[in-house]
This record gives C-alpha cells, structure tokens and sequence, in this order.
C-alpha cells in the first residue's frame, strides 16, 4: 500500500471521528411545559439531528416540564428520564431507549453467568441483565418476570431495594402478617398492618416467594436493576364462603400461639337471622363459646365467667363505654363500616391492659380510595347507609355511614294512649378518613357518636351518649422498624329527665370521659424473634352524678358529687419467639401504674371496724393534680404452642391482668344508668389471674376445625354492694360498697364446618363463676361469706349456627341457642315487723330462672349477578323466636295485700318476623 493512499485512510477517519464528535456534543436549547414525554422526544427529533427509537407504552401518559438551555442530548435525556426507569443508548445519531437496563457496548463479566445454547437462539438477547436463570426462564412462554428499577451502568451496588403494597384483589383490603421473601436465600420479610413490605434483593434475577396461610404460596420471577416499587393484589386461596360468619385465616388456629381468640369476619354474618333483622357482629360472638350476656336484650357482655366492666371494648382503639341500643337490643356498632372484630378471652396481648377479663378489638374498614361506593339496608324499624368517597385516587378517602330508627314515628301512629306517649329512638354515625401519605407514611382518623332516647314511662325519660375520636399515624423507618402513634379520647354520659308528680321532678346527669396516648413500635429482628413494644398513658375524668330541681315548684334541691380524677400509664413488651417448626412462644410483660388524683376530698377510716359514717377519723383534701393513691403492677403475658402433628396443636396461656376502674350497679343485669368509679384511697383495683390448656385440630383440608379450651381464673377486689345499697349521689360510696374474690371455670368445644353447602358451627361449654364476700365483721358478709354464684353464672351454654346453600342465590340459615337460667335471690317467708307483713328472701342468688332456649330461621335471596347493574341487593326473611319461647328477662316478687307474687317480664315472648332490604353499589 503506497503512502498517498495510508494517508488518505488516516484523513478519512480524521474526518469521520470529528463529525461523530461533533454530532455528539451537539446543543440544544428547549423548554417542556406539562407535556408527554412521546410529545418531547419528537419535539427534540425536530430541532435536533437525533431520531429516537422507543415503545411509547413505557410512558404511561407521563407529562414533564422541564427547560434545558444550551445543553447536549445527554444532560436533556437525563433530565427528562430523572424520575423514570427508561435508559438510553447514543449511536451517532440514533438514540435507542430501554426500560430498566442499559445497552453496553461490552459485557461485564459481573453480569455474565451462563454458557451459550444454541436452542436459546436470539431469545437471551432479551435479558437485561445475562444471568443463567434469566436465560433458562425465558424459555417458558407462560412465566410472567417483572423488570424492577432502573440501572446504573456506572453503579457497582449489588444489593438493592424493593417496596410496595399487597392487597387482596377481591375486597382491596391489605394483606397484613404475609411473609415474604427472596427463593433460596435466608432474606425475608413481613407485611405490616397496612400491607406494606420492603425487602432487600441482590441485582439480577431472583424468584420472590409469598408465603400465607390464606393465600397460599406465590412466586413472583423477578430481575431487579435498581430500587423500586412492585405491588401485588393476590387471590386468596380458599373458596368464597360468604355463609360462614367465624372465619380465622386458614390454619391459623392451630398455627398461632394464642389462646381463646376469636375473630369475626363481618361479611359473612348478614345471613345469620337476628331480632328485627339487624346485622350485629357483637350478637354473634355471644354464640361463640365462652361469651355470654345476662339475659335476652341485657347490655354488656360476660366473657369467660366475667362482669360486664371487665372487657375493653375499642371502636379505632377509642374506648365504647356502652355499645348497646335500646336496652341491649341491638348494637351500636354500624355493620357495614366495621372491617373485623378480634376478641382476646384468652391470651390478651401486653399492650392491652385495664380490664380484667377481654378485649373486643373492633376496626373499621379502609374507604375505597378507587371509586365512589356504598351499602345499606331498610329493616322494619331502622334505616341504615353507610357511602366510601376517594378524596385523592388510590391515596386518600373518606367513610361517612349512618343508622337511625324510626320507631318513634311508629309509636306515635298508634292509638292507643299509654304507648302513643312512649318514646324509644337512638341513631349513630361514624366518620373516617384513611390516607396513604407515601410508601413510609400513612394516617388515618375516626368519629363516632350515638344516642338514644327512651321513655318507659309517661314521666321520665332517659338519654344516653357514646362520642370518641382517635387519629392514628403509621410509619416505617426501614423493612424491620415500623411504629405508629395513637390519640384516642372517648365519653360516655346519661340524664334522666323525672317529670312527674308531689313537685318532685328533676334533672340528673352523669358522664364519663377519658383520653388516652400510645405509642407502638415493631421490631422484626429475624424469623425467630418479632418484637412488639410500647407505651401508653390514660387520663380519667369521672362526674359521679348531679341533681337539679326542674321547675320553680319543685322540691329537690341541687346536689352534685366531686369529681374523680385518675392517670393510669404503662410500659410493655412482647416476643413472638419461634423456637422451632414445631414449638412457639407469645411472651409478653406489662407494667402499669395508676395514680388517683386531686382535688378530691377522701375519708379516713378508722382500724377493724366496718366502714361508715361513724368510723370516718378525718376527711382528707388534696389540690388540683395532687397525688391520693398510687397503685401497680406487673403483669404477664405467656403462652405457647406445639405441633403434636401437621395438623393438631396443644397450647397453654397464663394471663395476670389489673383494672383500675368499677361499674357500679344494684342490679342483676347491666343497664343504662350504671356508673364508673376509679380505685382511690378506699377501693383497690381489681387483679385477676387466668390459665388456659387447648387443644386444636383441623380435618379434610381445613374443611372442619375442631377445639377443646378449658380454663381457670382466680380474681381479687371485686366490687359489690350490701344489701339495700343506697349508690346514687353517695359522696360516701364506699361505706356502701365490699370487696371480695372470685373465681372462674370452665371448658369449651367448638366443631366448624368452613366449606360446602351445608356450613356452620356447634359451640358448647361448661362454666362456672363463684363470688366470695367476707369479712370479720357479720354486716360485710354475704351468705355467711362462702362461695355463691355470681349474677353472670349460666353453667350450661349451647348454640348452634348453620346455613344450607340451596343454589347460588338461595340459601337457608338457622340459628339455636340454649343457656342455663341465670341466679336469682327468691323470698322463701314473711314476717310482721312493726305491725307490717315483710319478706324474707334466701340466701344471695341461691336459685335461679327459667333456662333461656330460642330458635331462629331464615330464608337469604341474593339478587341476579350480573356484573354491570345499579346496586347488588340481597333480601333476608328471618323470625326470630319461631317457638314462641316466653323467656323471664327478669323476675320479682311484691307483697300485695299481704299475698306475696311473683311477675316475670320478657323481651320477645312470640315470634318476630322480620324483611329485611340490602344494597350494595
């Protein structure tokens, strides 16, 4: 080759590399003002030398703004992809985009695991990033992989991370407790309550798994370049089973650690016949065993031997003193914004104190943050509508709901005079708002309020209220700390207005207030140990009752009773701790501390004499906040599980528990107009010690659960009254008071069929509930201070709930429930005192009423299915009390005329039927 021509070789490339560079380094000036990104890259082809070559269904409708001035193709695609996983390639004058990955001109070796094969053809041209088993999972045409991130061919980061949300596609609620992690590798991860996950995962390609006992295990192949988000709405693995009301997650009932825990899924409960069709979720864990009432229409709940005051009953973690309506009759809870309820009869966990016996944890349900939803019903005596609104798409939402009766209107439609003038009407209404700040951040708050209204009787008429409010902020400072506070207040008051006759009417009111700061944080240290921990601190405000003369006639005069002041705080702690596949611990400890505080006034009484008004040596005064009495303690939480096989479980639980505050009530069932009083100078809290033994088995797949629970509860400073206690406006209450122990006992069956046409459950137990009252002094005893039976001991308790699907739309439900007549004090003689014939009544609760038994059917319609349609209906036919079974809600004696009788009064003695209209939209 002569020289003319090298040299001419060397120009030509001279001149080649020059125009390459200049192309390269080419400026641009230009400004985007809210446009597509397809819309810039053509607007740069025009005023530029550069053609792009891209799928515009990357873009997903993005829009940018942006200016660049005087700036070179790099810095403007830079700018323009800043907050995307697009990357981009320059070649000359062809610019070719790539999502996640990056085009290299040469290999890593980092990048490069896998021996060519020739059957792979052009195919592992695909991989973004060359692995072998990117390579081997391209060959299936059905696996799905998604490319996460975008990556960095500068970066040499090898780990990286991947965050989101999974939620079940059916409902859209999060999937809480799912386990996640990377296939092969010991990194893992746990979904919080929000259903939100972040997990740590090696460049490449990688296989994560999802691991739920109602959803199954999942795998998700993956090829990660960078940090990213990838959200999951998974299908749950079971079939649809909407009769079944008691639905815990599949095998969660032998798999958990925790004693006595029922859960209530509430969608399921609408095809249960309840009194004047009413959905209550609390109704229908009173069929459950272990968790009774006093009697047909009673307020309260007893749980496991338990007073009514001695369960923790939290709306969004606010305490609801009385979430009853009219006597008991129907709950005050809307069942269409409620989301689960849990109730702890048995293992409670060490972040709930202050109660003895339960906690019922009621949530409600996210509002559907996609799109404008509602449900309600039309029953005989109330309309109920509760409507979700997206406030900001997919981040934020609001739930307003609202139930009201019209009973009133129907009572004053009859003619009949004495009910013409009766009153009986009550109403709630529920608020929340959820919002999704971002992946880290998430709050969400509540209202609440009801009332009712009634009047037995031409003079007097009673209201009561429950208002609460919390506000709850969620955060997760990385994939193993997550933390939430919480601010709740609750109040609860009562009046009676007495318009009657002898110038004696008046207006008494009480109520009840407290608010209340937690905080609770999560620490997920590894699969063995997941810690929950915390603290919290109550503020009590009590006003024991005020009177005022109503009228300038009347003869009552004004009296009102000090206020009571308390703080009760506590610290505490628990571990849920895997020893290994087959034994599992829940340990948790709790210490909570009380302090009663001024300004008060309280009596010092003297040594080893009965309290009295004659026995008070001085009268104490304390200033605002000063300190009366300090209490405390510490309090366990332990229980445990073992496999004995995959498919049975044993578990043990011990619980010591301490209440600072008393229900104060003369009555043998719960009503109204019962008051709170705090433990002070004079009344010690109440403590309580419970041991629980289980054993748990699952049949066919999880199709039928069976359960074995006994337990035995010891209690110390229970609050009852003396005979003819006087409790109203008593500045000196506890002259009129005892403390004594008690003890509980009892064990519970329960067999439930999940699956099939016909479904339900059998739930029977055995109990008992023994109170002891003594004392050295003969007028504090109570049947000469031996054991006695406790107003709430029913030792027989059966109920049987099922539903038989007869098609797709129709289906049957019965419901049965039989318990033993509860204790009653009956007069066994008279006597003359004075020249008066008077009783003479048995020991304490020595016999009892009429055993309670009731049987209920009904017939459930579901509207066509039509998938496009206004509003799903459904329609539910029911009677309640079909025997016409005349249960004694209450029974008395009166002496008339020297001849003693007996009268017994009922709530429902016929049978009640009931049509019942839902929608759905």
């Amino acid at each position: 080759m002569n020289t003319k021509r090298i040299f001419g070789i060397i120009c030509f490339f001279v001149f080649f590399s020059q125009i390459v560079f200049c192309q390269s380094k080419e400026k641009v000036s230009v400004a985007f003002e809210n446009i597509g990104i397809t819309e810039a890259l053509l607007e740069l082809e025009n005023i530029s030398e550069y053609q792009f070559y891209f799928n515009k269904d990357w873009f997903n409708d993005l829009l940018i703004s942006k200016s660049f001035t005087n700036a070179d193709i790099e810095e403007v695609l830079s700018g323009i992809f800043e907050a995307s996983s697009i990357n981009f390639f320059i070649l000359n004058n062809k610019v070719i985009l790539t999502k996640n990955n990056v085009i290299r001109d040469k290999v890593s070796l980092n990048y490069y695991d896998y021996k060519d094969d020739e059957n792979m053809g052009q195919d592992y041209k695909k991989a973004p990033v060359l692995q072998k088993q990117y390579v081997n999972a391209v060959k299936s045409k059905n696996i799905e992989i998604f490319h996460i991130g975008k990556e960095d061919a500068g970066s040499s980061q090898k780990i990286f991370t991947i965050s989101g949300y999974i939620k079940d596609a059916k409902t859209k609620k999060p999937i809480e407790n799912l386990v996640v992690f990377v296939q092969g590798t010991s990194i893992n991860t746990i979904t919080n309550n929000l259903g939100y996950y972040n997990i740590k995962v090696p460049v490449g390609f990688s296989i994560l798994e999802i691991a739920s006992m109602s959803y199954g295990k999942q795998q998700k192949q993956i090829v990660v370049y960078g940090d990213g988000i990838l959200n999951f709405e998974l299908d749950e693995d079971i079939e649809e089973l909407e009769e079944i009301v008691i639905e815990s997650d599949r095998d969660k009932n032998i798999k958990s650690a925790n004693v006595g825990v029922t859960k209530i899924y509430v969608e399921g409960i609408k095809n249960i016949p309840l009194v004047l069709g009413e959905r209550d979720v609390l109704k229908v864990a009173t069929t459950m065993p272990g968790i009774k009432t006093t009697g047909e229409g009673a307020l309260g709940y007893n749980v496991r031997g338990g007073k009514v005051d001695q369960n923790l009953i939290l709306f969004d973690d606010a305490v609801i003193y009385n979430p009853s309506h009219f006597f008991g009759i129907f709950s005050a809870i809307n069942p269409f914004a409620t989301g689960s309820v849990d109730i702890y009869k048995g293992s409670i966990p060490a972040e709930f104190g202050g109660r003895l016996s339960s906690v019922i944890d009621i949530s409600t349900k996210e509002a559907n943050t996609k799109e404008l939803s509602g449900e309600g019903n039309i029953g005989p005596v109330t309309g109920n509508l509760l409507v979700e609104v997206p406030i900001i798409k997919d981040k934020a939402a609001v739930l307003v709901g609202g139930r009201a009766t019209y009973s009133d209107w129907v009572l004053k439609s009859i003619s009949e005079e004495s009910i013409k003038n009766s009153k009986a009407s009550f109403y709630d209404a529920v608020l929340k708002y959820n919002h999704k700040i971002n992946n880290k951040n998430s709050l969400q708050a509540t209202a609440y309020y009801s009332e009712d209204a009634f009047s037995i009787t031409s003079d007097s008429v009673y209201n009561y209220s429950n208002r609460l409010a919390s506000i709850k902020w969620n955060h997760e400072f990385n994939d193993k700390n997550m933390a939430s506070v919480q601010l709740a207040t609750s109040q609860y008051k009562f009046s009676i207005i007495y318009d009657g006759i002898f110038n004696r009417n008046f207006d008494f009111g009480y109520g009840i207030n407290e608010t209340q700061l937690k905080l609770k944080a999560r620490y997920l240290r590894n699969k063995k140990h997941k810690f929950t921990y915390g603290l919290s601190s109550k503020l009590y405000s009590i006003k024991p009752g005020d009177i005022n003369p109503l009228g300038e006639e009347s003869v009552i005069e004004s009296k009102s009773v000090e206020k009571e002041k308390g703080l009760e705080s506590a610290v505490f702690i628990s571990d849920l701790f895997e020893v290994n596949k087959k034994l599992l611990f829940d340990l948790g400890f709790r210490y909570s501390f009380y302090k009663a505080l001024g300004p008060d006034s309280q009596n010092v009484y003297a040594l080893n004499v009965p309290l009295s008004s004659e026995s008070v040596t001085e009268t104490k005064q304390y200033g605002n906040n000063e300190i009366i009495k300090t209490y405390g303690g510490s309090e366990f939480r332990f229980s445990a599980r073992y496999f004995l096989s995959p498919t049975l479980s044993v578990k043990g639980s011990y619980n010591k528990t301490i209440q600072y505050s008393h229900l104060l009530s003369s009555n043998t069932t719960a009503s109204p107009v019962d008051s709170w009083k705090l433990s002070d100078l004079n009344i010690e809290p109440q403590r309580a010690e419970q041991y629980a033994l289980g054993a748990f088995k699952n049949f066919d797949n999880g199709i039928y659960e069976i359960s074995i629970e006994g337990y035995y509860k010891k209690m110390k400073n229970l609050l009852d009254f003396k005979v003819g206690a006087d409790l109203l406006l008593n500045e000196d209450i506890e002259t009129e008071l005892l403390q004594g122990e008690g003890k509980a006992y009892g064990i519970e069956f329960l067999l439930k069929k999940k699956k099939g046409k016909f479904n339900g459950w059998l739930g029977y137990s055995y109990s008992r509930t023994l109170v002891k009252l003594d004392s050295e002094f003969l007028t504090n005893q109570v049947n000469k201070g031996d054991y006695f039976s406790a107003n709430q001991d029913r030792p027989h308790d059966v109920s049987l709930i099922s539903n038989y699907k007869l098609t797709k739309r129709y289906s049957f439900s019965l419901n049965f429930n039989y318990q033993s007549g509860r204790p009653i004090t009956y007069p066994v003689g008279k006597y003359s005192y004075n020249g008066t014939e008077q009783l003479l009544y048995s020991d304490r609760n020595k016999f009892r009423v009429p055993d309670y038994y009731r049987l209920d059917l009904g017939v459930n319609i579901e509207g066509n299915h039509k998938n496009v349609k206004l509003a799903h209906s459904f329609w539910n036919i029911s009677v309640y009390n079909v025997l016409g079974r005349n249960n004694p809600y209450s029974v008395f004696f009166v002496n008339e005329e020297g001849e003693v009788k007996g009268y017994k009064s009922s709530i429902f003695a016929i049978p009640v039927p009931t049509i019942t209209y839902n929608f759905k939209f």
